[in-house]
């Protein structure tokens, strides 16, 4: 799903604009046990009960696409014949309406789902959506509409005590300090299913949530989709720099790598421009000609992208993965130099007297802890 598709899906998690009737889920504690089982009627609660509870399946459609929204893609063979992808089916034919089922795949995430939180919360919520038509120049035409999309929701939400607090007593006449019971926090993570790619069901594939896009539940992906978990963005980026750094051995130079940075971030800031909602990525081959145009030599630039096709990142790069495009930031033992990322570019190196230096411009003047300070004037 592209972020477009994401975001039309997501507006409609409201009380007044979503099918969704009931809200489904188990409060689980440490001992791995359900202690409470939900199956509440949206329509009776209060709508702040009701956007609370929307709220928090809405957040699994927050985030970025590649970071922290995944793709999860079922084989051929899944979708034909697999105990999961069976599950989750019956999960959106039966509307959640069958308890059975719900229970079998609430005891599939219990089972091998480890949280820091010891107790959690899982919710689920099944949707119907009468796709509009939108025409080629992105009105949308209610009426013309013949897509019916059927898909559930669900996420995993830790509870946690809550803090003491004064509260007024009436009977007394006072304030004391009181305990308030369990508080649900966001989701942890979460998924959906199927896809709304091209604006339609595509039942292989899931979009996974996970609120901290460099630490991912692979139990729950293995226990719910039993599949390989995706590559997250840090584990992505730890893989770009060791194909780098490992290929280009003494060629990996500030310059170099100042360039690799400074090119991976026009190509962010272009496509934001663009408002493109599909994920931008880059290819090995692409950065590689980067290199290639730095100096580096030609047998370097293949052993990097050789090494990007051993770590599986030779295709398809998130950019906003492999480098941080809001900081350009150099260390050197005891010194650390930050600088605006576009202005990257007026840092320099330099052998002075024998000794390596990173040069920065100081025509503007300088301060010391905040304090406006001159630069002397060569002689």
């Amino acid at each position: 799903m592209n972020k477009k598709e994401i975001n039309e899906i997501r507006r409609r998690i409201k009380p007044e604009k979503s099918a969704i009737s009931r809200i489904y889920g188990c409060y689980v504690n440490s001992n791995k046990e359900i202690i409470s089982d939900l199956d509440e009627p949206l329509g009776p609660m209060s709508e702040d009960e009701a956007e609370k509870y929307l709220g928090l399946l809405k957040k699994t459609l927050s985030g970025m696409p590649g970071k922290n929204l995944i793709d999860i893609i079922f084989s051929t063979q899944q979708v034909q014949d697999s105990d999961e992808h069976r599950l989750l089916s019956a999960l959106r034919s039966s509307e959640l309406k069958d308890g059975a089922v719900r229970h079998e795949f609430y005891q599939h995430i219990i089972n091998k789902l480890e949280m820091e939180d010891d107790n959690y919360l899982i919710l689920l919520a099944h949707d119907i959506y009468d796709v509009p038509y939108r025409a080629k120049d992105d009105s949308i035409q209610s009426d013309a509409g013949d897509t019916v999309f059927s898909y559930i929701l669900c996420c995993v939400c830790p509870v946690k005590a809550g803090k003491p607090s004064l509260s007024y007593s009436p009977e007394e006449n006072e304030f004391h300090s009181f305990a308030s019971g369990p508080v649900v926090t966001a989701p942890e993570l979460g998924f959906m299913f199927p896809t709304f790619d091209d604006r339609t069901a595509n039942i292989y594939n899931a979009l996974f949530y996970a609120r901290n896009a460099d630490e991912i539940h692979h139990e729950f992906i293995d226990a719910v989709f039993h599949t390989d978990a995706p590559m997250m963005a840090a584990e992505e980026r730890e893989a770009f720099e060791t194909a780098l750094s490992d290929a280009l051995d003494e060629d990996c130079r500030f310059d170099v790598v100042q360039s690799v940075h400074e090119q991976l971030r026009d190509k962010i800031d272009e496509h934001r421009e663009s408002k493109d909602p599909e994920p931008l990525v880059v290819s090995a081959k692409e950065i590689g000609d980067v290199l290639l145009k730095c100096g580096v030599p030609e047998e370097r630039v293949n052993v990097f992208r050789e090494k990007c096709g051993e770590l599986q990142i030779d295709a398809a790069m998130n950019p906003e993965n492999i480098i941080n495009s809001g900081k350009f930031e150099v260390s050197t033992g005891n010194t650390t130099i930050s600088v605006e990322p576009k202005q990257s570019y007026q840092l320099e190196t330099r052998v002075i007297d024998g000794r390596r230096y990173i040069l920065v411009p100081a025509d503007e003047g300088a301060e010391i802890n905040g304090f406006s300070v001159k630069i002397k004037a060569e002689a």
